[in-house]
């Protein structure tokens, strides 16, 4: 399974200001799978250790830091002889050992010349943990599930993703045909690697549904584990109220929509969590597009979005026919769906940070804002080859200067004030920006 992640990995490795690598994600994404992939095609070999139910290990990095010692006991646990530049040693599941997590400080100050490369889930919170994290002292990467792009790849699909990689627009709007219903597939499959082998093997959509919902339940147990059974409650309750906030008109996400009587105070720190965990997308709203957005940012005010459209999909427990053939039933929550793999598109694949904009007093919204080199780039999402764009075209009246952009299932196309990209083509964001 080819990821996009890998050459950044390769640059991390020839890099002479190299630090320790931190490679964060939610559970689930391919980290561990990665890493030891990196190391089999780059290194000559892989010290490979998770820290994960490992007390012997653990309990080295708990005696101090002095790294001669560390690798020592890293080569008789992996019996792998390390060798600085040849090497490849993976810490595998960092967050359950802080001490491991600091370690990372004094492989950067003493012993530079070794490849160290971490991978943790919810390390977003461990941070906030009091574990003394190596700030400063380690590079850090993000993977997220497999972008539509890398989901082409995967699925065979690979000649398509690279007419879509050229930028050729005529060419592009020729493959909508292929690339449709492939965009319905990732839809339901969504882009978490083991849900995507499930799907490969014979393209089984139900082993797909089965593989996410085993990983929605991972992400609960997750919860359970590092929480209070009060905040967990919480959590868990916010969690399973996304679906409902997105199916919504208006998507903001509104805290009485979470239970009767549900006040925000009591749910904030909940949708912090979720977002940390890296298992949710918090978008902010902008009270106005000004530079840069983020100082804009009316922070009561956000949508949030899953780590995942296939996630979205099951625990909306949205069959794949409805998606994939298309069902009445589904037009409203088809515009959730899109606006999911909008999202995950535009962080994953265009590495942007979201936000959304709408009117005090009206109706009025943009789906998203994102800045990229000092332009402001308001989007509106349609889930159909629907061309009315009335709130895109009203906001770009009503600020000057910005870059509209419709993203819907119609092909290229330059108007006066804005620009229409086909849905399946917005990872490449050189069709776009």
């Amino acid at each position: 399974m080819k990821r996009r992640l890998m050459k950044d990995l390769i640059v991390w490795k020839d890099s002479k200001r190299r630090k320790p690598l931190i490679l964060n994600g939610a559970r689930q994404v391919g980290k561990t799978w990665l890493l030891t992939e990196f190391g089999r095609t780059q290194f000559e070999n892989v010290a490979y250790v998770s820290l994960d139910d490992n007390p012997g290990m653990a309990a080295q990095f708990e005696s101090g830091y002095d790294i001669p010692r560390i690798l020592a006991m890293i080569q008789a646990d992996t019996g792998e002889r390390i060798t600085a530049g040849r090497t490849l040693i993976i810490l595998d599941e960092i967050q359950e050992c802080p001490k491991a997590l600091t370690s990372l400080k004094y492989f950067c100050e003493n012993a530079r010349e070794y490849h160290v490369a971490a991978a943790g889930s919810l390390l977003g919170l461990t941070v906030h943990g009091g574990t003394g994290y190596p700030v400063g002292k380690v590079n850090t990467l993000d993977l997220h599930p497999l972008s539509f792009r890398e989901f082409l790849d995967a699925t065979g699909n690979s000649m398509l993703r690279e007419a879509i990689d050229s930028g050729d627009q005529v060419v592009i709007d020729s493959l909508s045909a292929k690339a449709v219903p492939l965009l319905k597939e990732y839809y339901f499959v969504g882009g978490m690697p083991e849900a995507v082998e499930a799907f490969l093997d014979g393209s089984d959509f139900k082993a797909a549904r089965d593989v996410q919902e085993e990983i929605l339940l991972g992400y609960e147990r997750d919860v359970s584990k590092h929480l209070s059974a009060r905040e967990a409650e919480f959590v868990l309750a916010a969690w399973g109220s996304i679906p409902r906030q997105l199916g919504k008109e208006n998507k903001k996400f509104i805290f009485g929509h979470i239970a009767d009587g549900a006040r925000a105070r009591d749910y904030r720190s909940a949708i912090t969590w979720l977002s940390q965990a890296g298992i949710a997308t918090r978008v902010p709203r902008v009270s106005k597009p000004g530079v840069p957005l983020s100082a804009y940012a009316d922070e009561p005010a956000f949508k949030l979005f899953l780590v995942d459209v296939g996630l979205l999909g099951a625990m909306a427990q949205v069959d794949s026919g409805s998606i994939v053939r298309g069902s009445e039933m589904l037009t409203e929550f088809k515009g959730s769906l899109t606006e999911q793999y909008v999202c995950q598109q535009l962080v994953s694949d265009c590495g942007l940070s979201p936000y959304y904009w709408s009117a005090e007093n009206s109706q009025g919204e943009i789906d998203f804002l994102v800045q990229e080199s000092g332009r402001t780039y308001p989007i509106e999402v349609k889930a159909e080859e629907n061309l009315k764009a009335k709130s895109l075209r009203a906001f770009n009246e009503r600020y000057e200067g910005m870059s509209p952009r419709r993203f819907s299932l119609s092909g290229f196309r330059d108007q006066e004030w804005m620009r229409n990209v086909p849905l399946y083509a917005i990872g490449n964001s050189e069709c776009w920006l």
